[in-house]
């Protein structure tokens, strides 16, 4: 791989995660600017792993693209090398010494999104999170502090999976309008809601109710977060500045009026930023 190839890549990277991540974006302005286009790289490879499967409609096809990355990331030349995004992050693998492993954790993660299905239980959306959100953060930290590199850490699996949930939530009108539901067979069971009823359109109490569960998991994985970053290499921890965005996006959703399928959950950029500087203060 020349050098030119890479670093046009790092830059493709950095303005798609610019455009389409912009809370990821704004997280990396805190960590040190050598780290930050390895950092876009894993999150742009997050973002297209997710759009193989978003944006087609015969499972099949997404399955194809899925397979493409496992092909990218085991090779690592070839068709690779002219995606930018691949490019970049086989730069950044090698780099930074990185395991492959968890990148293909997130791409088998995103295959259960092409299943209409939602998720079986807690556990399974857990899982669900874990994979397809800690990983990104699990390999930041690793590119932070290398002392991370083999282990998982527990502050970057709460962060993860607390973000994950959140962004599901604020993503539900989203999802709902394509036939996708992430609210999980047993919390849809326990307040006698149908996946279909979910989907519906109507705020049901009973949705509101399950959703209401959904944002009390994510609380209880933030409030194992300040202890699980005191364990966490000081270097390292910036990786999981994401999940500071949590609480006032949760919060958000608990105001008078709100309604799944048709409330917008934003912030201005600069109370983001805020929040962001705040956390790096603190998690110093």
């Amino acid at each position: 791989m020349s050098a030119p190839a890479a670093d046009d890549g790092f830059a493709w990277c950095g303005e798609l995660v610019r455009r389409e991540d912009p809370d990821r974006w704004l997280a990396c302005l805190f960590i040190p600017a050598p780290a930050r286009p390895a950092v876009h790289a894993i999150y742009a490879f997050n973002l297209e792993i997710a759009r193989a499967v978003a944006q087609v409609r015969e499972p099949t096809l997404g399955l194809m693209r899925l397979q493409w990355w496992r092909d990218a990331l085991a090779a690592g030349d070839g068709a690779a090398q002219a995606n930018p995004v691949a490019a970049a992050l086989l730069a950044a693998v090698a780099r930074f010494d990185l395991p492959r492993e968890p990148l293909v954790e997130l791409i088998e993660a995103r295959e259960s999104d092409l299943d209409e299905a939602p998720p079986a239980d807690v556990a399974a959306l857990e899982a669900y999170a874990n994979a397809t959100s800690s990983v990104p953060m699990r390999l930041a930290a690793a590119i932070l502090a290398p002392q991370t590199r083999a282990i998982e850490p527990a502050a970057t699996r709460h962060a993860g999976v607390a973000y994950a949930l959140v962004g599901l939530l604020r993503a539900y009108p989203w999802s709902a309008a394509r036939g996708r539901l992430h609210v999980p067979r047993d919390l849809l069971a326990a307040h006698g809601i149908s996946a279909q009823e979910a989907l519906s359109g109507r705020a049901a109490p009973a949705l509101l109710a399950a959703l209401a569960d959904m944002r009390a998991l994510a609380r209880s994985h933030l409030a194992a977060l300040p202890g699980a970053l005191e364990a966490m290499p000081p270097g390292a921890r910036p990786a999981c500045l994401p999940a500071s965005l949590c609480e006032p996006y949760l919060r958000l959703m608990e105001r008078r009026g709100y309604d799944p399928f048709t409330s917008r959950v934003e912030r201005p950029q600069w109370r983001r930023q805020w929040t962001l500087l705040r956390a790096a203060r603190r998690w110093r």
